[in-house]
């Protein structure tokens, strides 16, 4: 990047950075992002192996047993349950979110599942070890634990902190795979990054055999292991799903590169968390090589629309291949190309100068907008008029990414003026993307 290109990004970058309530000059900014005491990380890690009628599945106690390892290698006070039934998932839960709100706001909390999942009335539920997961609907939902309630709405909403809730939801059966049931598409609440192992309505699969671990977590634990500790655990979730799906679509076993899983993220959150906690006792090592290098990911860190992001990050990665966030870079650069692809779509009505900054599209949604999250697409698209232009354009391109919720609002909006053959498109495709709405859902969001 010539000195030119540089300031200007770089007075982009000073935006962006007073957004985000950073001050100081390269000598600041080289240096880990943490210059105290890195606030109390929690993990709360939940595996059930033990089903009945075949349904056992033998990587989960390897699953836990690995996934905590690395966490506390990271910094993690980690508790764990393994086989617990409703009860007792309910007694780990209620302890687990205490000492949540006992700790500071920027307290990073990381929740894990893995065992059996399912979905009744639009509910996503974890389900207990003892109970079928081919139970009737009514007796699992009485006996699972409940994602959004039974989780997620336990824990603090923390804007300033980071929760992170990931469900690793398996099937051991082929037979049960082909059906195409799965958990339900959700957004996540401000603060909440939530990871599923594979996309909404679509299950996964787990290996017979209790010296593997489950795909999703083989990866998780690797990307925890290798990963960089300057990345933040927004890029590090990206980087895992990368890596589950070249993983599977590459595997030698062709029936399960037929069932390849393509992991889901639902993200709202507003601080970037690195993966290698901050050690108060220490000098921190510099974040960048030069000022250059520095600079360079200040530019990329502005950048809202999609070409831009991806040609900085084409330019960073050329000039700083060895560089601590070259995979930051590297998730920039997918996530705006799939952008890129996305707003050249003909039913896709969103143009560069809606990546403009200004009170409907806040800098730092735009800028995750801009990188392909479908989720600040969305919520873009709500700070606008309903029925204005931008309004449409902005769920147009959120539905486009794979957020569903944002494609049965579109659906509702389109039957509002009787507009049938678009809304019969957009329903029909919030279902494809995994959404299903809920049973007191009546031709409005609530």
């Amino acid at each position: 990047m010539n000195l030119q290109h540089r300031r200007r990004w770089l007075q982009c970058a000073g935006t962006l950075a007073a957004w985000l309530g950073v001050r100081g000059a390269w000598a600041q900014t080289a240096t880990a992002p943490e210059a105290s005491a890195e606030p109390p990380r929690l993990a709360l890690l939940i595996g059930n192996r033990d089903y009945p009628d075949g349904d056992d599945l033998p990587p989960i106690h390897k699953n836990v047993r690995d996934l905590r390892a690395v966490l506390e290698r990271r910094g993690f006070s980690v508790t764990e349950g393994l086989d617990l039934d409703l009860a007792q998932a309910r007694e780990a839960m209620s302890a687990f979110a205490t000492r949540v709100r006992a700790s500071p706001p920027e307290t990073t909390v990381f929740f894990y599942f893995s065992g059996h999942g399912a979905q009744v009335d639009a509910e996503n539920l974890l389900v207990s070890a003892r109970l079928s997961p081919k139970a009737s609907a009514d007796a699992l939902l009485r006996n699972s634990l409940l994602l959004t309630r039974g989780v997620v709405g336990q824990l603090p909403v923390r804007p300033q902190g980071l929760t992170i809730a990931v469900v690793d939801a398996c099937r051991t059966s082929l037979r049960d795979v082909a059906r195409g049931d799965g958990l339900n598409q959700v957004e996540a609440p401000p603060g909440c990054l939530i990871a599923f192992a594979t996309g909404a309505g679509k299950p996964a699969i787990a290996p017979a055999d209790d010296t593997r671990n489950t795909f999703y977590t083989a990866s998780l634990v690797k990307m925890l292991e290798q990963a960089s500790g300057e990345i933040s655990f927004s890029d590090l979730f990206r980087l895992v799903k990368y890596d589950v799906q070249n993983t599977m679509l590459n595997h030698p076993v062709p029936l399960l590169r037929q069932f390849a899983q393509f992991p889901f993220i639902a993200e709202n959150t507003q601080v970037q968390r690195r993966i290698a906690p901050a050690a108060a006792s220490e000098t921190p090592a510099p974040r960048f090589a030069s000022r250059d290098e520095a600079a360079d990911f200040a530019a990329l860190e502005a950048a809202c629309w999609p070409a831009d992001v991806a040609k900085l990050a084409d330019e960073f990665l050329k000039h700083h291949a060895g560089s601590r966030l070259a995979a930051s870079a590297q998730v920039a650069r997918e996530g705006a190309r799939e952008a890129m692809q996305i707003l050249r779509r003909n039913d896709v009505r969103l143009f560069k100068s809606a990546f403009q900054p200004n009170e409907q599209a806040p800098l730092g949604e735009l800028a995750k907008a801009g990188r392909g999250d479908k989720d600040a697409a969305a919520r873009i698209a709500r700070r606008h008029e309903r029925g204005s232009a931008r309004y449409e354009g902005w769920l147009q391109y959120a539905a486009a990414l794979g957020n569903g919720i944002a494609s049965y609002e579109l659906a509702l909006h389109y039957r509002r003026v009787e507009q049938p053959l678009l809304a019969a498109q957009y329903e029909s495709r919030a279902r494809e993307l995994g959404y299903t709405p809920p049973p007191s859902l009546d031709n409005s969001r609530k």
